[in-house]
């Protein structure tokens, strides 16, 4: 069956192919028909993913690896790429749940969308797009194809925002995260370029996985560190993080169902995907990998604290997004490759579900507020309250993933961001272990801030529109039962040995991950010592270099498994443990006292400290910073170059010559009248002017 993995990402382009093509004639026949074909053709991606995956099961963890060339695509030189997939537990892992949950968010968007007239089938067309691009790029094996699939996901994700291309609002925003990740994008592709000319300059001229990876020792420590950089730099516009994580809380202006889809399983954790896939590479660099992390530990307490006073429900989740997808790479950049990429699994459950739930609530105030208010106020956590009772499905379902998300013992999101505040700690990372800790406590607060305020007390809805509140249909509330299912048990997939489990997820990823940061490192240490011996019958000089790296290497591997053997112990994990929940404990109560028992003292703590609620409802002032210091002076600078250079320069001067040429030309138009009498003058005065010149010329 491994040969049949082709499929998975052509049913969704065949999805494409039929609701792009036909799907305004189709729509006006039978509308059922469009949803349809796009749920099929996803359901059959993920049936066959699941096939796939338990066929790899079925072998030994040591030859768990398959590659299937489809087509040759690039064939120029010494360049050779392929279309070609990769079967591996890390990418059969990615497509599982991005598949699974892409699903269930198509038939989610049936319920949700379904009162679009005349471009249902450009939502579900472009919802199978983006399908088929995040699967090109979880399942590419070489870097080129993986990009094209990055970039696909991109292009898809402006079409997605900006749905609503009518209001201006939600045009600038998907334009926004065009270009936003259009600046990330730049960064990969220098990072891919650098990559394949200094690999090819030791006859590596490839950039696929199995050829790139067995030869990164090649790599001397300065020009891994370049690389990994470059391609962390598309990482923080793809998955948001700083600086260039403004694009996401925005592109909330999109439908509810593409901020689930783009925000939990799939676009925004690709960064994180990258670099997972490429942890031998980052293996080379431990300052890459530390800058990674502080990254990561850095934007998870900044998009914690913008969260604290949003009043939007879709913008507290984004924002939460933007933080959580900093746990992911803080784990990431301190070694623990798995810990990350199974956040990146809880997340996508409880994340999906929260977007989804949100959407169920603004469904249902849609439809009280439009029949007495604007329905601009739905997103308004200040217009809703009460909802429990006229919500139920959806609120214990979003209770679920809210207590997944705040770390809450016993749900999904507990178990990976734990094993990610262990490993931070264990490895010596004790600043960014209490940054994380502290961010953790920031989400438990704001994330029962929302549940407080949209669920409980009285609805604050204007008047009359309380009564038109109710339950989402069930297109909407069973696909959020089943995410609450895995929101709620997700976790118990990665239980640690502490807790009396075998942490599976770390297992699984073992032949793709190796056995941690520890032997990682060791292991491209010993590549780096080896590789020396190949490079000394080129250079004498350059096989020292790497062997002296290589050493590095395997020398700060040596150190950080000291030093985490030094704190690993059960005791010390257990503390940790606590105090991680006892600061989400604490956070929820703190939330539990502000909007449930004293509700008055959130309004009296920003009149006491109005300087730092301005400072956190405006998101730090960080997108007017982008417009006084990037935006005004790009836009400054291409209005001179197009009033001074393009009209004034380029445009005058070819106007100038057009009218120069058209006075000339307007001047020896009467040499060519037309009449006869001015012709026999032209003549007589022509016969005189040569008498004359004679005459003269005689005399002299």
């Amino acid at each position: 069956m491994f040969d049949k993995v082709w499929l998975i990402p052509i049913f969704p382009i065949i999805g494409v192919l039929i609701n792009g093509l036909l799907g305004r004639r189709i729509e006006e026949i039978n509308k059922d028909i469009v949803h349809w074909v796009a749920c099929v053709a996803v359901g059959l991606s993920f049936v066959l993913t699941c096939v796939l995956f338990f066929q790899m099961l079925g072998l030994p963890p040591d030859q768990r690896l398959y590659e299937f060339t489809w087509f040759d695509w690039i064939s120029g030189g010494v360049l050779h790429t392929y279309v070609a997939y990769q079967i591996d537990p890390l990418s059969m892992m990615m497509c599982m749940f991005v598949t699974g949950v892409g699903f269930l968010i198509h038939v989610y968007s049936i319920g949700y969308m379904y009162h679009e007239e005349g471009r249902y089938y450009r939502f579900f067309t472009y919802l199978n797009l983006f399908m088929f691009s995040m699967i090109n790029l979880i399942l590419a094996n070489n870097y080129l194809l993986l990009f094209l699939g990055w970039e696909g996901v991109g292009l898809c994700s402006y079409l997605l925002i900006g749905f609503w291309f009518s209001e201006e609002a939600n045009a600038i925003a998907g334009k926004k995260a065009f270009i936003t990740n259009r600046v990330g994008d730049f960064g990969f592709i220098l990072g891919l370029l650098l990559l394949y000319t200094q690999l090819g300059a030791h006859g590596v001229w490839s950039l696929q996985f199995s050829e790139v990876f067995p030869h990164v020792h090649l790599l001397s420590p300065s020009m891994a560190t370049a690389i990994c950089l470059l391609l962390f730099v598309g990482c923080t516009a793809k998955s948001a993080q700083i600086p260039l994580y403004v694009w996401l809380p925005d592109a909330m202006a999109g439908p509810t169902p593409v901020s689930a889809l783009i925000h939990a399983a799939t676009m925004v954790t690709s960064g994180v995907y990258m670099i997972a896939r490429s942890n031998i590479l980052y293996s080379l660099s431990p300052f890459a990998m530390g800058v990674v992390a502080t990254f990561g530990a850095l934007t998870a307490i900044f998009a914690a604290s913008i969260g604290l006073v949003q009043n939007d429900i879709k913008k507290v989740l984004a924002y939460s997004t933007v933080s959580q997808l900093g746990y992911m790479f803080l784990g990431l950049g301190v070694g623990a490759f798995a810990a990350g990429m199974f956040h990146v699994l809880t997340h996508a459950f409880f994340k999906a579900l929260l977007f989804l739930g949100s959407g169920s609530v603004i469904h249902a105030m849609h439809h009280g507020l439009h029949k007495v208010h604007s329905h601009a106020d739905a997103q308004d956590m200040r217009n809703m309250g009460g909802l429990k009772d006229k919500t139920p499905i959806t609120y214990v379902t979003f209770l679920i993933a809210t207590l997944a998300i705040a770390g809450i013992p016993g749900f999904s999101g507990f178990f990976s961001k734990d094993e990610i505040l262990w490993q931070t700690y264990a490895h010596g990372h004790f600043v960014l272990w209490l940054i994380g800790a502290v961010a953790a406590g920031m989400t438990a607060f704001y994330m029962f801030r929302l549940v407080f305020m949209t669920f409980f007390n009285e609805c604050r809805a204007p008047d009359g529109a309380a009564e038109h509140l109710h339950e989402s249909p069930k297109s909407m509330t069973v696909p959020l039962m089943i995410l609450a299912f895995l929101a709620a048990v997700g976790g118990y997939l990665g239980v640690p040995k502490a807790l009396g489990g075998n942490n599976r997820i770390e297992h699984f990823l073992e032949p793709v991950m190796g056995l941690g940061p520890e032997k990682l490192l060791k292991k491209a240490g010993a590549a780096m010592a080896g590789g020396a011996h190949h490079l000394a019958e080129a250079a004498h000089g350059a096989a020292e270099h790497a062997a002296a790296a290589g050493h590095a290497v395997a020398g700060h591997a040596a150190a950080m498994a000291e030093h985490a053997g030094a704190h690993h112990s059960l005791f010390a994990e257990y503390l940790l443990m606590g105090i991680s929940v006892a600061i989400a404990l604490i956070g929820i109560f703190i939330a539990y006292t502000m909007y449930i028992r004293k509700r008055e003292l959130p309004a009296k703590l920003a009149e006491s400290f109005p300087f730092l609620y301005r400072l956190l409802l405006n998101k730090w002032y960080v997108d007017e910073l982008y417009e006084l210091v990037v935006i005004k002076p790009i836009h400054g600078f291409s209005q001179l170059l197009w009033k001074g250079v393009d009209v004034a320069i380029v445009d005058g001067t070819v106007n100038g010559v057009a009218r120069v040429v058209g006075w000339f030309s307007g001047v020896i138009r009467y040499l060519q009248s037309g009449y006869v009498q001015s012709y026999a003058v032209s003549v007589v005065l022509g016969t005189v002017v040569l008498i004359i010149y004679y005459f003269i010329k005689a005399l002299s």
